[in-house]
């Protein structure tokens, strides 16, 4: 049965991506015009689509770094050229983080080089998560909030802190539930949140260990999401909304105030 939905699944991303043959695409037109909850799907995937393309189109434009370049194209003694075409690929994903980073807004006067690098990763890494999950229209979160205590406890276990889910019903939000996943340097925790519009709000959590214990807000933009991120006793936080920056910080001064203890 799950491979039987992971195929249909399959399928409606290929129609969404324009890759089906014109008979398979027929086949779904119709299965749309009889099934709402496959309507319903690819609208999903549509909204993923576009949002995923608003925050990685833009990096397709940017040079990459000299270092990177020396280092991807240094001869060396070593596997054959598809293998290291493999290498320098990874190489790009991986060292090029910091590179791919969000325009943040830093203090110079009080910024490091630790500081620098880790805030714009986790902006990036919370605007990416909002653009995979939010658009979801049947699977949204993992643990949905009516198992509000199982979802913190098991988050707080992954992570290896306690962790709270801020109550934002004052600003129109309810929770909807959260999910665990991978991040930079371990786990990540990504509670959502929804209001009346059916527009949504994430709290991004991750371990950033011996980071920093500056608190300071910060604020990124990715590609017309707006995040405000700060680091405290080595947790990462970072609320992504395509909200307006005063509405998001006004939003983002209630959960910094309900985290504190």
């Amino acid at each position: 049965m799950k491979r039987e939905t992971d195929s249909e699944e399959a399928r409606l991303q290929a129609f969404v991506d324009d890759r089906l043959a014109p008979a398979a695409r027929a086949q779904v037109e119709a299965r749309l015009a009889q099934e709402p909850a496959a309507r319903a799907r690819v609208e999903a995937l549509r909204r993923q689509r576009e949002a995923l393309h608003a925050v990685y189109d833009g990096v397709l434009d940017e040079p990459i770094p000299p270092r990177l370049q020396r280092s991807a194209l240094a001869p060396r003694p070593g596997p054959a050229l598809p293998a290291r075409a493999a290498a320098a690929l990874w190489l790009l994903l991986g060292t090029g983080a910091g590179w791919l980073g969000a325009t943040a807004y830093q203090d110079a006067s009080r910024a490091t080089p630790q500081r620098i690098a880790a805030g714009p990763a986790l902006a990036r890494e919370a605007a990416v998560a909002y653009a995979v999950y939010s658009p979801e229209v049947l699977h949204p979160v993992e643990v949905d909030a009516t198992q509000e205590k199982h979802l913190l406890g098991w988050l707080s276990k992954r992570l290896g802190h306690p962790l709270r889910a801020p109550e934002l019903t004052r600003y129109g939000y309810r929770l909807m539930g959260g999910r665990l996943l991978p991040a930079a340097d371990g786990p990540a925790a990504q509670l959502m949140y929804e209001n009346r519009a059916g527009e949504r709000l994430t709290l991004y959590v991750t371990v950033q260990p011996g980071k920093t214990t500056d608190t300071a807000f910060r604020y990124a933009e990715e590609r017309g999401l707006s995040v405000f991120y700060w680091i405290d006793r080595d947790l990462g936080y970072a609320l992504t909304a395509n909200l307006a920056r005063p509405r998001l910080l006004e939003i983002a001064g209630g959960v910094y105030r309900q985290l504190e203890p």
